[in-house]
C-alpha cells in the first residue's frame, strides 16, 4: 500500500484562491504576484515558495499577462484541465467586470483631483507588496545559492536591465541556458567519490 496521497483540492478553493488575489491586484501582475503567493504558498500550501518563484521566472519568460498564465498553470497542476478551467475564469471574471464599472466611474468623474489621487496612492502599496515577495524570492535563492552568489545575480541583472536595457525575458532566458549547460557539482563530487 502507498501512502496516502494529499487530498486534492476542492473546486470552490482553487475558485476562492484566484478570485480573491484577481479581484485584490490592482495594477495588473506585479501587485497579483504576491496575492497569488499569499494563497497558494501559504494559505492552501499547492505549492513552495521555491516552486513558485521556478513558475514565476518561467512565466516572466513568456508572453502574455502574468496572472493568468499564472493561475492556468497552477489551477492545472493541481486539478488537471477542470482547475485550469476554473482558475482562469476566477482570475478574470473579476477583472472584467470591475474594468466594466470602474472605467463607466472614472470616465464620469474624469476631471476630478480626487480620482487622480486615488490611483496615485495605490502605487506605494503595491511598491511595499513587490518588496516583500522580492525579500521571500531573495532569502530562497540564499538557501540554495548563497548570499554571495544571489547578490552578485541581483547586482548583475539590475545593471543589465537599468544600464544596458537587457529587457527581463531575455535575461531569465540567458539564465536558464546557463543552468543547463553548468555543471552540476553535486553530481560531479559523488562521481569523483565513486
Amino acid at each position: 500500500m502507498h501512502a496516502q496521497e494529499k487530498e486534492k483540492p476542492r473546486y470552490l478553493d482553487i475558485f476562492m484562491a484566484f478570485f480573491r488575489s484577481g479581484i485584490l491586484s490592482f495594477g495588473g501582475g506585479p501587485s497579483g504576484i504576491p496575492l497569488i503567493e499569499a494563497e497558494v504558498v501559504k494559505k492552501y500550501q499547492w505549492m513552495t515558495i521555491e516552486e513558485f518563484g521556478d513558475v514565476v521566472a518561467i512565466a516572466n519568460a513568456l508572453p502574455g499577462p502574468i496572472n493568468t498564465k499564472l493561475s492556468g498553470y497552477i489551477g492545472w497542476k493541481v486539478r488537471g484541465l477542470p482547475g485550469l478551467l476554473i482558475a482562469l475564469v476566477a482570475t478574470v471574471l473579476p477583472t472584467v467586470v470591475l474594468l466594466i464599472i470602474l472605467l463607466g466611474f472614472l470616465a464620469a468623474f474624469q476631471n476630478q483631483r480626487w480620482v487622480h489621487g486615488m490611483t496615485q496612492a495605490v502605487l506605494p502599496v503595491v511598491g511595499v507588496m513587490m518588496a516583500q515577495l522580492t525579500w521571500r524570492f531573495l532569502s530562497s535563492a540564499k538557501k540554495g545559492l548563497g548570499w554571495a552568489i544571489s547578490l552578485v545575480l541581483v547586482g548583475l541583472s539590475f545593471v543589465l536591465m537599468e544600464v544596458l536595457n537587457v529587457q527581463a525575458p531575455i535575461l531569465i532566458a540567458l539564465v536558464l541556458i546557463f543552468v543547463l549547460i553548468m555543471p552540476d557539482k553535486k553530481r560531479t563530487k559523488e562521481g569523483e567519490k565513486s
